[in-house]
């Protein structure tokens, strides 16, 4: 059967091989395992993937992220085989906000410019203006002329935040990230109380309580650079624990403590579909050349607009 493992295989080394032979370059975010992270060829958030992606000579993409990531990269690479080891692997963000709805929102609010968040579908996408991520949103609203009404979707989190940053008025889609949305005030306190000294960084996804007790709040490629520059020793980190790995890789000699959820039972503070990719599916989906982004050609023709926009602009 083509979905079963030999459990002797080294799963590192025949992925390997398998990129070879298909010239194949494997992209990874940082929520992803950490074998995934160690064996791709870049790791990044979404700017730097769709960076990546666009400029990559390889043949076959294989993204190691969540449904919106490799839809992204099909539409920055229409012609290349782009690959993703769990199509289960969406994002209730991106689920937050479906295109008949967002089509809608955009239809009772003639006039406005649709900024949207990269987290969402290609489908939503292609009835945006611009799209924008994390790290370059506040860069991509200052540019936007005074007199103009925004339309933002769909993190209402990340929404509040760059209203407060910008000071433009801005109209919120209502959604948001399960992971973000668990971090429990009350246990971050806690967390400080017992590390004195420790800087809380939280991602701006996260709900406003926590963003306003943070010491830095930036997308994850931010959040990795401000911990190797910073002076403190201890970081209270407040995104999904994924980037960690990163973190101490970069700072071996500093402590990462990862913010906890309200409920002790759960890891919520994991991304659930992001850790449906596994290093077997990675091997697999090398292997069979599936499961495939497939997008309708109109869609990748209207999404692309808003996302070369958003790579002039930032």
């Amino acid at each position: 059967m083509e979905n079963m493992i030999d459990v002797t295989l080294d799963l590192e080394e025949e992925i390997k091989k398998l990129k070879k032979e298909l010239n194949a370059v494997i992209l990874a975010h940082y929520y992803q395992e950490s074998e995934i992270q160690d064996i791709a060829d870049f790791v990044g958030d979404s700017l730097g993937l769709a960076r990546k992606a666009k400029q990559t000579e390889a043949d076959v993409i294989v993204f190691a992220g969540v449904h919106f990531m490799a839809e992204t990269a099909k539409i920055l690479n229409p012609d290349k085989l782009v690959l993703l080891p769990d199509l289960e692997a969406g994002c209730s963000l991106a689920e937050s906000c479906p295109a008949p709805q967002f089509k809608k929102f955009r239809e009772e609010h003639p006039g406005h410019v649709a900024i949207t968040y990269i987290n969402c579908t290609a489908d939503v996408k292609a009835l945006s203006d611009i799209i924008c991520t994390s790290s370059n949103a506040e860069k991509i609203i200052n540019q936007i002329p005074a007199d103009k009404p925004i339309l933002f979707s769909p993190d209402k989190n990340l929404g509040k935040y760059l209203i407060k940053k910008t000071g433009r008025d801005m109209l919120l889609w209502n959604g948001s990230c399960i992971v973000h949305e668990t971090f429990s005030e009350r246990k971050i306190i806690d967390l400080q109380v017992k590390n004195p000294g420790a800087k809380l960084i939280a991602h701006p996804e996260c709900e406003e309580p926590i963003l306003r007790r943070a010491d830095f709040v930036g997308s994850t490629s931010k959040l990795l650079k401000f911990i190797k520059e910073d002076k403190a020793e201890k970081f209270i980190v407040a995104t999904e624990v994924g980037i960690i790995h990163q973190m101490k890789k970069s700072a071996p000699e500093k402590t990462f403590i990862p913010a906890p959820p309200e409920e002790e039972s759960c890891s919520c503070n994991e991304c659930p579909y992001m850790k449906l990719n596994t290093m077997e599916k990675l091997y697999l989906c090398m292997k069979n050349r599936s499961p495939e982004i497939e997008l309708d050609s109109e869609i990748i023709k209207q999404s692309l607009l808003p996302i070369n926009k958003m790579l002039e602009m930032s």
